[in-house]
């Protein structure tokens, strides 16, 4: 019987991969999103705002660092960055959201016109977005101030943490590649 050389696994195919990480990234949207609509939060009551909004920001920071770790250790880095980017993005927006609503429902003045969820959401994006419709506008300082949180964090969301995923893929794809090279002359030299 002639000898045969177990080679490695092959890998998924590019295609394959990129469709699971859409998959997973849609799971993580609407496992996130259908949590933001349907968990029962109804008042800030003794919590500060300042509280919350710290809260939120140190979980959108654990998120991507979690994100960024997985990216350094993973096979296909660029599908896992992808992957970390929405899920960065939907835990931060889904926080903002939640802290206008609950400002919201503290001091209904806050804004011109109590937000829902679904309007707390809107409004989160179109801050992000820097659109600014100007139909639903903070109006206290307490609003205004985690407004203009938002609009800082915005900044470093995009200029720290999507560059830091972006950079541990780019890293870790050079890793990878080297690795596969190496292999391949190893597998060169015991042919040859």
């Amino acid at each position: 019987m002639p000898f045969r050389r177990h080679s490695p696994p092959r890998p998924a195919s590019a295609a394959g991969q990129a469709l699971r990480a859409l998959i997973r990234s849609l799971v993580t949207i609407v496992v996130v999103g259908a949590s933001y609509f349907r968990l029962p939060f109804d008042r800030i009551d003794d919590l500060p705002a300042a509280f919350l909004l710290v809260g939120g920001l140190i979980s959108v920071s654990a998120v991507c660092t979690w994100q960024v770790r997985s990216v350094l250790r993973s096979r296909y880095p660029v599908q896992q960055a992808a992957e970390g980017i929405v899920a960065t993005a939907t835990v931060y927006f889904a926080g903002f959201s939640t802290l206008y609503v609950l400002l919201s429902q503290a001091d209904p003045l806050g804004f011109t016109e109590p937000l829902s969820r679904m309007g707390a959401l809107y409004f989160t994006l179109t801050v992000f977005a820097t659109v600014g419709f100007g139909d639903i506008v903070a109006l206290t300082d307490g609003t205004r101030a985690v407004v203009s949180v938002q609009m800082i964090a915005n900044l470093i969301l995009i200029a720290v943490g999507i560059r830091t995923i972006v950079f541990a893929a780019r890293r870790r794809r050079r890793q990878v590649g080297s690795s596969t090279d190496d292999r391949e002359d190893v597998a060169d030299d015991e042919d040859g």
